[in-house]
């Protein structure tokens, strides 16, 4: 049984990023993701819930919603699977928080603070590179110069990430390794490092929840878990149809049927029926 939750889940991410009790996590991970770039000192948690201005405009909503002491925002999600249109969702997203700092009147000068998408994928997204962390900033295409520094994506895709604990090296390395073997740990390293993952070893131990909060965490694995299963079943299902369309193929060649039962793993009565 595991000890601790698992942070992929809707509750865990809230309960270890998304509580105003504890956002000196928020604030720890958030600095080691932009070390050396700045410092950020404390944050404001702000609502997650954006109204559009129409009654047709669709909501926003966040899994984690914060300002920094300037006024910098940042926009932090977990996404378990990939969805349609994901880049543009997240576009939409922080267009949506620049958009809203505009001032009614004359006298706004268009003074905008920086806007930051913080993507935490369960998955590969493609078209990117095959590494953990993605940095998409406004450029200019030929010189690669920073055009504008007010939006900035950074996606993590945390399949990517395979080292051990000992290979660790940055302490947003330390936090990425933390959350993507959680729920398999019996213990939270680096607690001699940091003190912040001694503090985050307490919180996340499944025998600190609450009743109440053990009740919605259990109904929050439960739909990680379904998710798991459904899209592990849509991956078999995408193979199979991949080697029926290959199996005939290489059947409209005239191959033999054993050869075609190899190399698609199809049986012999599927390969006929086609």
């Amino acid at each position: 049984m595991s000890r601790f939750i698992n942070p992929f889940t809707d509750v865990g991410f809230k309960r270890i990023f998304g509580q105003e009790i504890n956002k000196d996590l928020l604030i720890d991970f958030l600095n080691s993701l932009f070390a050396g770039e700045k410092h950020i000192l404390d944050i404001r948690f702000l609502d997650k819930e954006i109204v559009g201005e129409t009654v047709e405009d669709r909501n926003s909503i966040y899994d984690v919603y914060c300002t920094n002491e300037d006024g910098e925002q940042f926009i932090v999600e977990m996404q378990n699977r990939s969805q349609v249109n994901f880049r543009e969702r997240a576009l939409f997203y922080l267009s949506r928080a620049v958009v809203r700092q505009g001032e009614k009147g004359s006298g706004w000068m268009f003074d905008l603070k920086a806007v930051y998408g913080i993507f935490f994928m369960n998955f590969r997204l493609d078209g990117l590179h095959d590494r953990l962390r993605s940095d998409i900033i406004l450029a200019d295409r030929m010189t690669h110069e920073m055009f504008c520094d007010k939006m900035r994506f950074v996606f993590l895709q945390l399949p990517v990430f395979n080292k051990d604990e000992d290979e660790c090296e940055t302490d947003f390395e330390r936090w990425i390794y933390v959350l993507k073997n959680m729920e398999t740990l019996q213990r939270l390293p680096f607690k001699a490092r940091k003190a912040v993952f001694q503090k985050l070893e307490d919180i996340v131990d499944i025998a600190s929840l609450s009743k109440e909060d053990r009740m919605k965490y259990d109904e929050s694995i439960k739909v990680y878990r379904d998710n798991l299963v459904t899209r592990a079943a849509a991956i078999e299902e995408g193979k199979k149809e991949a080697n029926i369309a290959t199996a005939r193929n290489m059947k409209a060649d005239g191959l033999p049927v054993d050869f075609i039962v190899k190399y698609t793993g199809l049986t012999a009565e599927e390969i006929e029926a086609l």
